[in-house]
């Protein structure tokens, strides 16, 4: 007797984004336009506060944009910003993932330099523009990050979906498929009975 081999939920390992389909397309895009903007921005920050060299573990630093900075700073912001325009070139779900992983980080800094305002050990020269700078960045990156990946009404066509609900996803597939056969099974046999109406007249008018 023949048997059929249990639906293992394969999907459930790492997702690869497929651009070429339109969803994976749009949410490539979406991580893409937030790693790149952010990066942008960093990378200026950083670029202007090395021009203006300030020392580099300078506690009181200097004014850059509405934000405090040093070198260390300025470096760091540099090579943040390198690491988001990697992420904007690569796209996909490495550009989301790492879109989360540096939000959380600059929530985490934000708390971090809080505790360390008017403190020795402010390194990085943070002021209260500076914290708070870093929880909008961090939020920001973290909603780019998470956007289709996240919520409870995601459309079955979402590949984190369909990671999510490999067994639900395959059988969707299956009756899919079915129904395409379907479909064009019954058109080949409207087709096949419209070309053979005109010889039925035929026939019918000759029996006449």
């Amino acid at each position: 007797m023949a048997t059929h081999a249990p639906f293992h939920p394969t999907a459930k390992r790492r997702i690869t984004l497929d651009e070429h389909l339109p969803v994976d397309h749009r949410l490539s895009q979406v991580y893409r336009v937030g790693a790149g903007l952010t990066g942008l921005v960093l990378l200026a920050f950083g670029i202007l506060g090395l021009i203006d060299k300030v020392g580099f573990f300078d506690t009181q630093g200097d004014t850059v944009g509405g934000l405090n900075t040093n070198g260390s700073l300025s470096v760091l912001s540099i090579c943040v910003g390198l690491l988001l325009f990697v992420g904007m070139v690569i796209g996909g779900n490495f550009a989301s993932m790492l879109n989360m992983v540096l939000g959380v980080v600059f929530v985490l800094s934000g708390f971090v330099n809080l505790a360390l305002l008017e403190t020795g050990f402010n390194f990085l020269a943070f002021r209260i523009q500076n914290v708070l700078f870093s929880f909008v960045v961090g939020v920001m990156l973290m909603v780019f990050g998470m956007y289709g990946r996240v919520g409870s009404a995601l459309p079955h066509d979402n590949p984190y979906w369909k990671a999510r609900h490999p067994e639900q996803a395959e059988r969707e597939r299956r009756a899919l498929r079915r129904a395409r056969l379907q479909g064009r099974t019954r058109g080949q046999v409207q087709t096949r009975g419209q070309m053979q109406e005109p010889v039925r007249r035929q026939v019918r008018g000759r029996s006449v």
